[in-house]
């Protein structure tokens, strides 16, 4: 009888289970000390804890392997004051806990807190504090990448032009940006040419930009917070946005701000305060629906030939100026008998359906006039100016084109008025 071959069987199911078993991951607490980060790094195998004591630690760090390293109550990576401070080269890193600070100061290199290098796989930056950094976050074609809870500052003893954002973005798809909250420097939120990503419940304060987006198709922004800051949120050159329940705080100059956006939906946000509510600049096919603009200088600035827009449901309540359009032609801003809310729109809804029974039309000639001619404006009070804004209100065939709002709505309902985590505390924080 011949023997079995034990040795050949053993050989033959090892390979089949993949030749070498791999090593087990492990957890390894490093202390402060010269050196002692890059040390760990260079003898981690992959899949291992780093896990960090309190007291600093001296960058630049380079994670050329899966790992994730966690911080204590303490723990600070600060970099020499050049360059970024950590960069991931590697997929499946984690970086938890950490205080980061110390990058340099140049942004055609785009110094970072943390930069994640092009390719890079599954990078997840969380529950860190990003301070006083040129850039925060720069994701830099990371793919799948996770930046969440994070407190990102950046700095403020440079001009404005000369510092960089929170969360810098170029070719990130599937980026996931949530719950951080990012203060000074210039943006909150920097995209340039990267499509497919979420970014939702963020709060920005104290910048130029809260969102500035630039050729990012197939993004979703939701439930953000931007307060205080010269522009809410800004999407340019973009299709197929989807921007739902955000909420604008007295930004100075415009809530949301729409130039050569197409195929977008901008749904159930709201505008508190600011020159101008909403701006729409040669955007076309989106729809605005269920927004609430109030308190600005002008609820919505319509301009460039937009068209095939629809907008409906919104709420504009206590704008100086409701709408600013100057064109010949008429756009019609209801749909299927149902309108907006205008505060100032003065009629009667006899049959109780909720519909004003007179339509509304927010500009007239003299608007228009006062718009192209703003040395015009001396003469509103005078008998004549009056007289033709009576006449057009009792003849509406005498105005010039415009907006008009064939089935305004008797009340703004729950248009606006968002909900999200970030606009609670926002608004717990107000009204305690």
């Amino acid at each position: 009888m011949r023997k079995p071959a034990i040795l050949p069987a053993l050989l033959a199911a090892s390979l089949l289970a993949g030749a070498v078993p791999a090593a087990r991951a492990a957890e390894r607490i490093v202390a402060a000390a010269p050196g002692a980060l890059a040390a760990a790094i260079r003898e981690a195998e992959p899949g291992d804890v780093l896990r960090l004591g309190d007291g600093r630690f001296d960058g630049p760090v380079l994670v050329d392997r899966p790992l994730t390293i966690a911080g204590g109550r303490d723990s600070r990576i600060v970099g020499p004051g050049t360059g970024s401070v950590i960069r991931v080269t590697a997929d499946d890193v984690v970086l938890e806990g950490l205080a980061v600070s110390g990058s340099g100061t140049s942004l055609a290199t785009i110094d970072a807190g943390i930069a994640i290098d092009k390719g890079v796989r599954r990078t997840v930056v969380a529950g860190n504090r990003i301070v006083g950094n040129l850039v925060g976050v720069d994701v830099q074609g990371g793919i799948d990448t996770v930046v969440r809870d994070n407190v990102i500052v950046g700095r403020t003893d440079l001009r404005r032009n000369e510092r960089g954002p929170g969360v810098y973005v170029w070719n990130a798809p599937g980026l996931l940006v949530e719950r951080n909250r990012i203060v000074r420097g210039r943006d909150g939120v920097f995209i340039s040419t990267s499509a497919d990503a979420t970014y939702r419940d963020n709060v920005f304060s104290e910048l130029r930009f809260a969102f500035h987006s630039m050729y990012a198709d197939d993004i979703v922004v939701t439930g953000n917070v931007s307060r205080g800051n010269d522009l809410g949120f800004a999407f340019m050159f973009s299709k197929r946005i989807r921007a739902e329940g955000n909420l604008s705080v007295g930004d100075r100059t415009h809530g949301i701000f729409l130039n050569a956006v197409n195929g977008s939906t901008i749904a159930r946000n709201e505008v508190r305060g600011g020159e101008k509510c909403l701006f729409f600049y040669d955007a076309n096919r989106n729809r605005v629906e269920g927004n609430r603009f109030a308190g600005c200088g002008i609820g919505i600035h319509f301009t460039a030939g937009s068209e095939k827009n629809v907008i409906v449901g919104n709420a504009f309540v206590g704008n100086r100026t409701q709408v600013k359009y100057v064109g010949t032609r008429w756009i019609e801003w209801s749909e299927a008998g149902r309108g907006n809310h205008w505060s100032d729109h003065a009629a009667f809804d006899v049959d109780g359906d909720g519909i004003a029974d007179a339509p509304y039309r927010p500009n007239d000639v003299v608007d228009q006039l006062v718009w192209s001619q703003p040395m015009a404006r001396l003469l509103l009070g005078t008998p004549a100016v009056q007289l033709i804004r009576w006449s057009q209100s009792r003849f509406p065939g005498l105005l010039p084109g415009g907006v008009v709002d064939s089935h305004p709505l008797v009340a703004p309902g729950a248009a606006g008025l968002p909900t999200g985590p970030a606009v609670a505390a926002l608004d717990g924080a107000r009204n305690p």
